[in-house]
């Protein structure tokens, strides 16, 4: 007798629950009427040495690590502890290996016991992963129920208990303790996370908004510190939209930067708008250490995709100068020029997302940096480009997934559920050509910045939002133009958090006159008493290949502004 997918799911989701140690199980969980912001609540349930290691941010936790003042075995435990919690308000997880986490670690104590020393630059530091990483012993589901028992949905080959993706080896390589993969929309093509196994991760900070996508689990995650840094990928702004709807720190690199070998993914295949693989964490220091750390393991030598760049000191130090300037202007020399984008002239950033740039812009200027109206060529003709790679195969993918169990697609990914043709290799090739256009286009543009910039260079980074909200509502995420860009022209990105929403300033303009329906539609949306202490974050947008210099400018802009 075959099973229904909701049984599977059920079953699945029972699973996951069971992991869960019987004393660090909530008796029961408040709603998210009678509690709408969980991290603080989260704290309750945590011992006061449990908490001093989970409110502490990579770079400290490896400090203590590696120094012996803090055991691996400790600090794996702390964070086991506030991930169980996290998933019980927030349902962020799909795989739990607490136990062979722990035992990773005391493996790490007992090498420090004897060597005096760590096994590597991340020694002791518990890393979260979202589930498109393959861990030995542990299921990859990626949110389908046709997942559960297979490996990417073929049964009986075995290969989850030994496979491990590229990335994977290299953490443990660095002393990472893996312990929890984070859940994700099936699909992975959505900007909320939602599935029918775990069902729909809130956001932690205002749980009536949704904690992004499709590394949504990890922002989650991440945003109540039940990791302190994790992975996710990014095709359209999977790892910088639900590290800005959480308040944190996320990179997309160009592709090529990072190990994307051996995980598993949709449409694989398609390489006109590739995946990137990339950190989220608390900090822009977190997401430096653990990028430094993959590179040192040499990833190009085991994935043939991976550029031969090592980590590029003299690109940060150049910017890490300017920390010394924080408080006064910076000197003529030094200073940098930015892009400012206000609007892509599609949709227009609702009223916290205006102020987050003004604040930002207000900040730059007043310590000496350049500040300029960004207006490039159309980011409508880019991002309507850029998005037939998301089709080019019609929906068979995904369709197969959801034909393995029968189970519906949640309306976020609805899309997919139309009936849509194929593309020929020739419309490929086209889309191709049309793509390597735009790029050169839109290249040719940034480098035309020179002459208005005070510095006489084109501009260092540009300032754009990520959204139009500071996070969307559920089944409410209606336009991706604002992170979709930075893919379709394979730039490094770094999101950043600015300020949260005050209800009593980021009122609705009574004057608002939209550019047509749909931005009618989506400045409607906004509440500002739905949204009250909201996250509003923004990103910093480089050059190909520029993670160095980005993510030293998004933390010297973090600090200028108080994050």
């Amino acid at each position: 007798m075959s099973t229904s997918w909701q049984d599977a799911a059920a079953k699945k989701r029972e699973a996951i629950s069971a992991l869960i140690p019987a004393e660090w199980k909530l008796d029961s969980t408040p709603s998210v009427q009678e509690q709408v912001d969980v991290t603080d609540f989260i704290k309750q349930y945590l011992s006061e040495d449990e908490l001093a290691i989970t409110e502490s941010d990579a770079e400290q936790i490896v400090g203590k690590t590696t120094s012996g003042a803090w055991s691996a075995e400790k600090v794996a435990r702390a964070f086991c502890h506030r991930a169980a919690l996290a998933h019980q308000l927030l349902h962020c997880l799909h795989e739990i290996f607490f136990d062979a986490a722990i035992a990773d670690a005391k493996k790490l104590d007992a090498y420090f016991a004897e060597h005096k020393s760590p096994i590597g630059p991340l020694h002791g530091l518990p890393i979260s992963l979202k589930d498109q990483f393959h861990v030995k012993d542990v299921e990859t589901t990626m949110g389908y129920v046709g997942w559960i028992g297979t490996f990417e949905g073929k049964k009986g080959t075995g290969k989850e208990k030994v496979y491990e993706s590229e990335m994977v080896k290299e953490l443990r390589a660095c002393g990472a303790i893996l312990y929890c993969k984070t859940s994700v929309p099936h699909t992975l093509m959505a900007g909320e996370t939602v599935n029918n196994i775990i069902g729909y991760t809130h956001n932690p900070k205002n749980r009536n908004l949704t904690s992004g996508g499709s590394s949504g689990g990890e922002g989650a995650l991440i945003g109540i510190r039940g990791s302190p840094v994790g992975f996710g990928t990014d095709i359209g702004g999977s790892i910088r939209i639900p590290a800005a709807f959480n308040g944190l720190y996320g990179l997309r690199p160009s592709t090529g930067r990072l190990p994307y070998e051996g995980m598993s993914n949709s449409m694989d295949g398609q390489n006109t708008v590739l995946s990137v693989v990339g950190p989220l964490g608390t900090t822009a220091a977190s997401l430096r250490l653990v990028t430094k750390a993959l590179l040192s393991q040499q990833p190009w030598l085991h994935d043939p995709l991976v550029h031969e760049i090592p980590w590029r000191s003299e690109e940060e130090e150049k910017i890490q100068q300017l920390l010394q300037f924080i408080g006064e202007s910076v000197p003529k020399e030094k200073k940098l020029s930015f892009g400012v984008m206000q609007t892509d002239g599609v949709i227009t950033p609702t009223a916290p997302v205006r102020r987050a740039i003004e604040l930002v812009t207000k900040a730059l200027e007043a310590s000496g940096h350049g500040v300029i109206t960004w207006a490039p060529p159309s980011h409508k003709v880019l991002n309507d480009t850029g998005f037939n790679s998301w089709v080019f195969d019609g929906g068979r993918d995904v369709r197969g997934a959801f034909a393995l169990s029968g189970e519906p697609m949640a309306k976020q990914v609805s899309l997919y559920e139309k009936e849509m043709k194929e593309y020929t290799a020739s419309e490929i090739a086209e889309t191709n050509v049309q793509m390597r256009k735009l790029k050169k286009e839109y290249m040719d543009y940034w480098n035309s910045t020179a002459k208005e910039t005070s510095t006489g260079r084109p501009v260092d980074a540009v300032i754009s939002p990520l959204a139009p909200w500071p996070a969307a509502r559920e089944a409410r995420y209606k336009y991706y133009g604002y992170s979709t860009w930075v893919n379709a022209l394979d730039y490094t990105s770094v999101a950043f958090p600015v300020t949260n929403v005050d209800a009593s300033i980021d009122v609705k303009s009574s004057d608002f006159q939209p550019i047509d329906d749909k931005d009618q539609e989506i400045q409607a949306d906004y509440d500002p008493q739905v949204y009250e202490g909201a996250h509003v974050s923004l990103q910093l947008v480089g050059r190909r290949l520029q993670e160095e210099k980005i993510l030293a400018i998004a933390e010297y802009v973090g600090k200028l502004i108080g994050k």
